[in-house]
């Protein structure tokens, strides 16, 4: 939930501006932990064993692709797609399980990066076997589909994994030389131990012309921008694992993470008629966040119980200052916001669950305390080019939610072939703007679930999911937010509230024995009080409530072998989704797309190992597509390279390490811009001017060198 990214909200945008794109499918960077005893590259691609209602994969199957971790092993699992909570919306406190990955077929309830970012830090070695199990087999609310059981081996060894992978891009960024991670695992006594240092660190950078017309289509302005940001988060953790007696089982992870995230902003501007001029537009955003997250599992009565704890802190201070000045002398304009916000979440959490006969049995309670505090302050530049504060009260206040949740979940076989899970329970809630004299609001919401898990036949499996689920809001929302580089204000709006939904998922699984492995997902999502920009008061716009919206769509997962056709060792994996959705215009009550929704995306990626030598290859193309942005004053469609394609080179043993080249974007994808603003509230007045842009993101350089200790 990193909220420094909250102030993406400020800033143009570009989703690429940040990170270097990755490849679709998640093909990982990885060499061999020990010399295998086979030739990886002539190794028979993975080919699970079925036991019971478990595929089970175990370390031969990946042994062509010299995995380093467990991560290197399971993002190469035919068909599996990795869901993370960091991939989704706003977590609602610690909750019903959203990741689809567990260790030791235990949910990891923290929010500290889950069971994938533990996975990235345990070696290969010590994985004894990943179980590829159906969710409703499972005693576990929330979750749906196909579910990654790692199991590790007893007694860890000690070991240390590293990776380097600086990236460089040909146009506006600087190298970004110092991404990579480090950590170290080990045992002693009863307590296994990982120690690790991670920096996610991005530079991103477009540029190019942007065309400004007027309502006619004739152009009136052309403008040359540049945008350059750099972030760099550096996080320290510590996390034990203490094998108590009585089969006890705690854990706890200590985590503390710097962070600065700058951003630059350069704009000529040549009007056809008036004083050209240049924008400057920097962001300074220097914090910090720490995780505090404990539980400890234990044997109580006839099942365990299992306390869970959770602390997180987030000091988010942020500056922006935006100046325009002009070549014919004028004096100078400019505006400074600033904002300094303390950003809390504590989670207190209690589950115990116990089994009769062939049900499992599972009761939850947890009490949530979310926090903002901000203090923000605006300024406007002098005719002396001194920066006077002006009022802005309204950018300052704090918010407050207090929540209570209980849930049961109840799981049985029905048949050899049949699994139910039942989940059932209710929130209370009390949101409060503490600042204003307004009461605090209290809500009552069910929620919970039904899932089965069907396997119609051999190498088939069909899960059908039914739930009730209450969204995450910002808190940012309640407070006004200046959008300065978009000129654009959000006005703050007290009476904010989560979004709630019906969700509807049906998954299809067919596994094509040793031609790989396809999945078919179905969805529909009715939403209440889905938050989008709504009116507030009479000439204000904001971030509100509409009534109600609708989604439905599917994803396709493939994995294919190539070995049967002749072509040993490569695999192609193919991704196609789509999404429909509608909601009701909050001005011209006409329906419309939800505002800034992926609506059609895919990936199409070839990976090869080739035999008997040391060396793969892999060669990719995405495409992604967002609805536009529907905002009261102007509408905007931006597409970030909407199309992309790229591929890399490896050797999985070079002096002991993995070293790969990555170049993406080899076709020139551009970050593309329409944009339609109007005079005033779109459906009462003509439009103001239209902007087109085409800008250059030109190729980037990623190198990645893995290697273990």
């Amino acid at each position: 939930m990193r909220l420094l990214l909250a102030g993406a909200a400020l800033l143009p945008t570009c989703q690429l501006m940040a990170q270097p794109v990755p490849a679709p499918t998640p093909a990982p960077t990885q060499p061999a932990t020990e010399k295998p005893t086979t030739d990886p590259a002539v190794t028979p691609p993975p080919s699970q064993k079925v036991v019971g209602a478990k595929k089970v994969y175990v370390p031969a199957d990946f042994a062509r692709f010299a995995p380093r971790t467990g991560y290197d092993m399971l993002v190469q699992v035919p068909g599996f797609t990795i869901i993370s909570p960091s991939q989704g919306e706003l977590d609602r406190g610690l909750g019903q399980a959203t990741e689809n990955v567990l260790i030791n077929g235990e949910r990891i309830a923290n929010k500290s990066g889950g069971a994938v970012d533990e996975l990235r830090r345990t070696a290969a070695s010590n994985i004894d076997r990943i179980e590829i199990v159906d969710a409703a087999s499972l005693g576990i609310a929330g979750l749906s589909g196909q579910i990654a059981n790692v199991i590790l081996k007893a007694g860890k060894k000690g070991s240390g994994q590293f990776e380097w992978r600086p990236d460089f891009r040909a146009h506006f960024a600087k190298p970004n030389l110092f991404r990579g991670n480090v950590s170290w695992s080990d045992s002693k006594g009863p307590v296994d131990y990982t120690i690790s240092v991670k920096d996610d660190a991005g530079r991103g950078a477009i540029g190019g012309p942007i065309w400004i017309s007027d309502r006619n289509h004739v152009l009136t302005e052309t403008r040359y921008q540049r945008v350059h940001n750099e972030s760099d988060l550096v996080t320290f953790q510590t996390k034990l694992h203490y094998k108590g007696a009585h089969e006890s089982i705690g854990n706890l992870t200590l985590g503390y993470t710097p962070y600065w995230a700058p951003q630059w902003l350069v704009e000529d501007r040549f009007p056809v008629n008036g004083p050209q001029s240049h924008r400057r537009d920097v962001v300074k955003l220097d914090g910090f966040y720490y995780d505090i997250n404990a539980d400890y599992d234990f044997k109580l009565g006839p099942g365990r119980l299992k306390l869970i704890g959770l602390r997180h802190l987030d000091h988010e201070p942020l500056i922006e200052t935006q100046v325009d000045s002009f070549f014919d002398g004028s004096p100078s304009t400019g505006i400074m916001f600033t904002r300094d916000s303390h950003i809390g979440e504590t989670i207190g959490r209690a589950e115990y669950g116990w089994k009769t006969g062939k049900n499992d049995w599972q009761v939850t309670f947890e009490r949530a305390y979310n926090s903002l505090d901000q203090k923000g302050r605006l300024f406007q530049l002098d005719p002396d080019e001194n920066f006077v504060e002006v009022p802005f009260p309204e950018g300052t206040g704090k918010v407050t939610e207090v929540r209570y949740e209980g849930l049961g979940t109840f799981s049985r076989p029905l048949a050899s072939n049949l699994d139910l899970q039942v989940a059932a329970g209710a929130e209370i809630s009390q949101l409060d703007r503490v600042d204003d004299s307004e009461p605090a609001r209290k809500f009552f919401r069910p929620k919970g679930s039904v899932t089965l898990g069907w396997r119609p036949a051999k190498n088939w499996d069909v899960s059908l999911k039914l739930r009730r689920r209450v969204g995450q809001i910002s808190f940012y929302d309640f407070l006004a937010q200046p959008q300065l580089a978009q000129d654009r204000e959000n006005a703050g709006n007290p009476d904010l509230i989560p979004p709630q939904s019906w969700e509807a998922e049906t998954e299809f699984s067919h596994d094509l024995g040793r031609w790989g492995k396809t999945r078919l997902n179905l969805h529909y999502y009715r939403v209440e009080d889905i938050v989008d920009v709504i009116p507030i008061g009479t000439d204000q716009e904001g971030i509100g409530n509409l009534p109600r919206a609708n989604r439905y769509g599917f994803e396709s997962v493939s994995t294919f072998q190539l070995d049967p056709l002749g072509l040993k060792g490569a695999k192609i994996d193919l991704t196609i989704g789509r999404e429909w959705t509608s909601v009701r215009d909050p001005l011209t009550h006409e329906k419309r797309a939800i505002t800034n929704i992926q609506d059609k995306w895919g990936n199409l990626q070839i990976r090869h190992d080739i035999p008997n030598t040391p060396f793969a290859w892999s060669w990719y193309v995405q495409y992604r597509h967002y609805t536009p942005n529907f905002f009261l004053t102007e509408v905007f469609s931006s597409q970030d390279l909407p199309w992309i394609t790229g591929f890399y080179v490896e050797h999985k043993n070079f002096l002991g390490l993995t070293v790969r080249f990555t170049v993406d974007n080899i076709l020139n994808g551009r970050h593309l811009v329409d944009r339609t603003v109007y005079a005033g509230f779109r459906d009462r007045n003509p439009v103001s001017f239209f902007e087109k842009r085409n800008q250059l993101v030109g190729p980037i350089f990623n190198l990645s060198i893995k290697g273990t200790f």
